[in-house]
């Protein structure tokens, strides 16, 4: 695995919204034809993940359809990763809701969402998958630098 894709999945709270920036191609939940879409993604304690305000995501809706997806990194480097979106338990859903809300309620992203995010309403009502990479490098990479 190339050592750009490696640095460019390894994001962190600091990490640029440029940086945090990618597209996925889904599946259409009943259609069956690709989708793709623009969206964040977090890593929390080594892992990836896709989340979103609380209200119901085409983009969830697919990947509970079909959870194999393409994730396309393109700030910095160009790739496209074949994935699959795994569901979360409650344990770690608090923990990725807390650190995705971590970074919404920072003054400089919240200026831009307009109001400051609700735990409650998101750990209820948000969308989450994990992002399990098909490259076993890609998850050995990540393990290693967030051991």
């Amino acid at each position: 695995m190339n050592d750009a894709v490696i640095r460019a999945l390894d994001i962190g709270p600091d990490s640029s919204a440029a940086e945090r920036t990618i597209d996925i191609t889904t599946l259409g939940a009943r259609s069956g034809t690709p989708r793709r879409i623009e969206i964040w993604f977090h890593r929390v304690d080594g892992r990836w993940y896709l989340t979103g305000m609380p209200v119901p995501r085409s983009w969830h809706a697919n990947l509970r359809a079909h959870p194999r997806f393409v994730v396309h990194l393109k700030h910095g480097v160009t790739a496209d990763l074949p994935a699959t979106a795994a569901p979360v338990d409650e344990p770690t859903r608090r923990r990725v809701i807390t650190a995705v809300l971590d970074l919404q309620n920072r003054p400089d992203i919240a200026a831009r969402v307009s109001q400051r995010q609700n735990f409650d309403d998101w750990f209820a009502r948000s969308p989450l998958v994990e992002i399990v990479f098909d490259d076993e490098q890609l998850r050995t990479a990540s393990s290693a630098r967030s051991g």
